[in-house]
């Protein structure tokens, strides 16, 4: 990773974390009913999340309560806009900005000497069958101080009040307890340390829960795509919900994909795209091996990329070059059948989502199409760093070169 980071390209927005601080995120973790960290130091994310302490309790995701209790701590204002690196939904990074853009101003009050919990209650306590995530609709978002500094706040208030009641301005022991809690927690007579609860609508979705599932249901007939074999085998065991349910390595689903219009694909305006060539550039480094040139210059070399085309096999050169043999045959006769010429991997990663969705929607059926086929490395880099960090380690150092260029060149 040691490339990557050099890059800038491997959570590289995280926010460091010490001292006070420390002691801060611990209390969050203790309200939330998580073991504290022993670490001194550590970096965080937007949501709070932090690399090193996932290591250190060897649990990704161990601001969970659960796959169906999932929540926050804020501790800083600097997690405004900040990326998200691990989250359990698509939605979570919608939810944080929500958070900062109702509240921005309180947490900022807030933050100075004091830290946040935030829960989503998706008002699921658990989850039981891989379906439960068809329950997911509106979460409500709540929020705990720690030390309950605004509790406090509204003793404070009440002190003061019947501090100006009557002869109560000569009670001394009423001085005392004014006295003891502006020492123990400042004068909190002018602090705005109220955060109300929010409530966020989901749509279509993400979530990680059941070993990763899409829930896709703002289109003809909802759908659901699970990642993981054995909890696709038990879904589809439900017969109570009428939704489409597939798992994500079923050739039927793309179909089904294109039919509710939320896929496409044009061969002929793709091949002019400099998304085709670096499609087709990294299938052919699959096929690269012990070359008497760095890989990074095979791809980017015009002469190099064709003499290594052509010591390749005649089967896998016709799969490298398969669309445009394709579009060359058509262009003769139409007699000629996609499926008998194109390589399937090479046509999977050629599919997008259909230019009628919206953004958020868009954003979404990218990640669920590079994970069909993740052959196109600056997607996958985009929309699901996770599993492109986890196959970045096993390529080629050079080929990381090309991938590392090939990014930044498009950011």
């Amino acid at each position: 990773m040691e490339k990557l980071k050099a890059a800038q390209l491997f959570r590289n927005d995280l926010i460091p974390i010490s001292g006070k601080l420390v002691e801060r995120y611990n209390q969050c973790l203790k309200i939330l009913g998580l073991t504290e960290t022993k670490l001194t130091s550590f970096s965080i994310d937007g949501l709070g999340w932090s690399p090193e302490i996932a290591e250190e309790k060897k649990v990704i995701h161990y601001l969970n309560n659960g796959e169906a209790n999932p929540n926050a701590i804020i501790i800083t204002p600097f997690q405004k806009g900040k990326p998200v690196y691990m989250p359990f939904h698509t939605f979570d990074r919608d939810m944080m900005q929500l958070i900062f853009k109702t509240h921005g101003d309180r947490i900022n009050d807030i933050t100075r000497d004091c830290a946040i919990c935030v829960d989503f209650d998706q008002y699921i306590d658990a989850f039981y069958e891989p379906l439960d995530v068809l329950k997911y609709k509106d979460i409500s978002i709540s929020f705990k101080l720690i030390n309950n500094l605004d509790k406090v706040q509204k003793q404070q208030f009440e002190l003061i009040n019947t501090f100006k009641q009557g002869h109560n301005f000569i009670d001394e022991n009423l001085h005392q307890r004014l006295l003891e809690s502006a020492k123990t927690y400042g004068d909190l007579r002018h602090r705005n340390l109220e955060l109300n609860e929010l409530y966020f609508a989901t749509d279509s979705f993400y979530t990680k829960a059941f070993g990763g599932v899409y829930v896709l249901r703002d289109f003809i007939t909802p759908i659901v795509v699970f990642e993981d074999e054995k909890w696709h085998k038990e879904a589809i065991k439900d017969t109570s919900h009428d939704v489409l349910i597939y798992h994500i390595s079923q050739p039927e689903l793309l179909d089904k994909l294109r039919d509710h219009l939320i896929i496409e694909y044009n061969l002929d305006d793709v091949v002019k795209t400099a998304r085709y060539e670096r499609i087709k550039k990294f299938m052919f480094s699959q096929f690269l091996k012990e070359t008497q040139h760095p890989i990074k210059d095979i791809l980017d070399d015009k002469v190099l990329f064709k003499g290594y085309l052509n010591k390749l096999p005649i089967e896998d050169r016709k799969r490298v070059m398969s669309v445009e043999l394709y579009l060359e045959k058509m262009e003769v006769s139409n007699q000629y059948k996609l499926a008998d010429i194109v390589d399937v991997e090479l046509f999977e990663a050629l599919q997008q989502p259909h230019s009628s969705l919206n953004p958020k929607h868009q954003d979404l059926i990218w990640k669920l199409l590079v994970n069909i086929s993740s052959l196109d490395v600056l997607f996958l880099y985009w929309y699901d760093k996770e599993q492109f960090y986890k196959k970045y380690r096993d390529w080629d150092d050079s080929l990381k070169d090309w991938v590392i260029a090939t990014i930044r060149n498009n950011i």
